[in-house]
């Protein structure tokens, strides 16, 4: 049984005050019980706004490391770049934004390697995963197709691997890579945004639905121990 706790808002503006109050308040704990914060945020444009009030937060920013939960594989300098956006609203305040992707990967799967590589090297687990959910279903860049049973059931140490979704998504048809759902339920506190009622019926029926969900964002909710705060608004 998946536990959520749903916050609704009128509108965008309250979400994105209390989304950026709670993330802070996460980072802030964190600093003050371990010294230092490790958060996983996602790409999207629904996160920009929130991205903005967060970066104006009075945090000690140089003890925070940020990765994408998912990105794709693209240069930094790329529209695409997830990592990109992010280090555009943190960098300036000092934060470590770290890319889990490179364009000199030889294909998807090495690229996840190589992301998996890199996130060996933080300090685990995460204090905060901020997940958004698409249209379809998936969740992070967790999508139907030929690399979904490995991102959700591949080996537990695993924290990265590269997918291909199929069919790729219109708006940024590339290869990716992605958090497992090992990686991603391993996090301290497990976070979703979405907006809009189509999304909010969406996830309600995934969480119904739990491990026999055919939707990726229900499927990894489902073996999530943690109580998950859903924060949304029309």
């Amino acid at each position: 049984m998946i536990e959520a706790e749903w916050w609704d808002y009128d509108d965008a503006g309250e979400l994105a005050d209390a989304v950026a109050g709670d993330v802070g308040f996460i980072i802030e704990s964190a600093l003050d019980a371990r010294g230092q914060a490790l958060i996983a945020l996602p790409g999207g444009k629904t996160p920009v706004p929130i991205y903005e009030k967060l970066a104006k937060a009075k945090i000690d920013w140089k003890r925070v490391t940020i990765i994408p939960t998912d990105d794709r594989l693209v240069p930094m300098t790329d529209p695409l770049s997830n990592a990109a956006m992010i280090a555009k609203a943190f960098l300036p305040k000092g934060a470590r934004v770290l890319p889990i992707t490179t364009d000199k990967a030889a294909d998807h799967r090495m690229a996840g390697k190589a992301a998996d590589a890199r996130l060996q090297e933080l300090h685990w687990p995460p204090d905060l995963v901020w997940l958004g959910v698409g249209g379809d279903g998936h969740t992070a860049s967790i999508f139907a197709g030929p690399d979904l049973d490995e991102a959700l059931n591949g080996p537990k140490a695993r924290r990265a691997v590269g997918v291909l979704p199929d069919p790729m998504p219109a708006e940024a048809p590339v290869a990716r890579v992605t958090l497992t759902k090992a990686a991603i339920i391993s996090a301290r506190t497990l976070m979703l945004v979405v907006t809009g009622a189509e999304k909010r019926t969406l996830l309600e029926r995934a969480i119904k639905d739990g491990a026999s969900s055919t939707l990726p964002i229900g499927r990894v909710l489902a073996d999530a121990d943690q109580a998950i705060d859903i924060h949304w608004s029309e």
